[in-house]
Parts: structure tokens; sequence; C-alpha cells
């Protein structure tokens, strides 16, 4: 869900839907399709508008197609077949949005031949536009406070918290580490990273459970390392609703 919102945010930005209103009519008024300049202007409009729309979705649908078979391909290589694949896409849609308006207004229908070379053209500025998009870094997350606790080369992820007397211990990819504090306020510096109790003495982060096992009429929930926490009927509820079991 995250990642559809990301999309939609990226692609119907602010900035591109008002420079959408402001450049799209002025392409239609300054560069009729296919040269026919005695087509009005309304149907220019719709036409750049769909040209519009068949690009976003053939460069979106190419990146997911393109996605899982780009291992391995040298760059050249990658870019050739991203090409290809939204030029497939491409011609026939544009074919049939022109088909479409020409026949409306009453005007001949563009050739294939044309529609191809519209379509290359397009093509070319749709692939130069991709190779100078600034790729952003992604912002690696924030590490929780308590592992200031830890020891100094700690690079590891923790898994679960469990309280024991007045110390709690922290259970890693790199092992176990016990510390002195209170169990709520141990859990407190796990913040950002996202957990749950699961019982009165255990707290788990929601990355590292990977499922749950029953034994003896009792729920557990099975981590990442292969630890069990028991999870009580206190917490059960909580952790039913947010599907976590």
């Amino acid at each position: 869900m995250t990642s559809k919102l990301s999309l939609d945010s990226k692609v119907f930005s602010p900035q591109r839907v008002v420079a959408g209103f402001v450049f799209l009519p002025m392409l239609a008024y300054t560069f009729p399709p296919f040269m026919v300049s005695e087509l009005p202007f309304v149907l220019r409009l719709l036409f750049w508008i769909g040209v519009m729309a068949i690009a976003l979705t053939s460069t979106w649908m190419s990146r997911k197609l393109f996605h899982e078979t780009q291992a391995g391909l040298k760059v050249p290589a990658r870019d050739l077949m991203f090409a290809l694949l939204v030029l497939v896409l491409f011609i026939p849609s544009l074919w049939a949005l022109a088909w479409l308006l020409f026949s409306f207004g009453g005007y001949t229908a563009p050739g294939i031949p044309r529609v191809v070379g519209y379509s290359t053209l397009f093509t070319a500025g749709l692939i130069l536009m991709r190779q100078v998009e600034p790729k952003s870094e992604p912002t690696p997350p924030l590490a929780p406070r308590l592992t200031r606790r830890l020891p100094a080369s700690f690079q590891g992820q923790v898994y679960r918290l469990t309280s024991r007397n007045h110390y709690v211990d922290v259970v890693t990819s790199e092992g176990t580490f016990t510390i002195r504090s209170r169990f709520t306020d141990a859990i407190a510096e796990m913040e950002p990273l996202s957990g749950h109790c699961a019982h009165r003495s255990h707290w788990v982060a929601d990355e590292a459970i990977i499922g749950t096992k029953k034994a003896d009429e009792r729920t557990y929930l099975k981590l990442v390392n292969g630890d069990l926490v028991p999870v009580s009927r206190k917490y059960k509820p909580m952790l039913e609703e947010d599907g976590l079991i």
C-alpha cells in the first residue's frame, strides 16, 4: 500500500499537475498532431493529454515487466530492452488514440508508419528523461536509541526484549546483551522500530516475526532466529488486530 501511495505522489505531484494544466494547452496550440493544423483545438488538447497518459502508463508497465528480467544485464542491454518494451506498448495505444480522435473530427487517421515514427520519437524522449532523472538514495532507517547501550561495534538488528528483574535481555542478530533498565524504559528506547508486547515480560520487533506456533494450547511467536516467544491472553487480541497472529 505504501509503495502505491508513493508512486501516486511521485507521478501526480502538485508541481506536475500544475505544469500539466499550463504545458498541455500550450503544446496543443503550438504542435498539431501529425502536422494536421486543421484539427480543432479541443481534439489537439485531447490528443496530447492522451499521449501523456500513454507515456506514463507505458513507462510504469514497462518498469513492472522489466523489474524481474533485468538482473545480470549490462547497462546498454537494460536500456535497449526497456526502450523496446515502452515502444511495444506505446505504438498500438497511440494508433488507437489517433484513429479515435481523427475519425471523430472527420479526418483521415495517420497510417502505421507515421504512428511508429511518432512513437519512436516519444520513446526516445522518455528514455532520455529516465536517464537524467535524479535517483534518490534510500534513507537508512534510524537505529533505536537502545542500541547506544550496546557495544560500540554493534551493527545488527534487535529481535526482542525480555525483562529479568532489574535487567533486560536484548536479543539481537549478533547475540544477547544484558542491560540494567526498567522494561518500560527499554521498550520506549526501541523507537522508531515498530514492535509489540507479546507478554508482560516480552517485547518483540514486528520485522522479526515470521509466524506463529501452538503448543500445549498456548500460542507462540516464531522469530527469524528460531526463538519462540509466548503470547499471553492480555496481548493476544492486540496482536490479532494488527495481523501479527
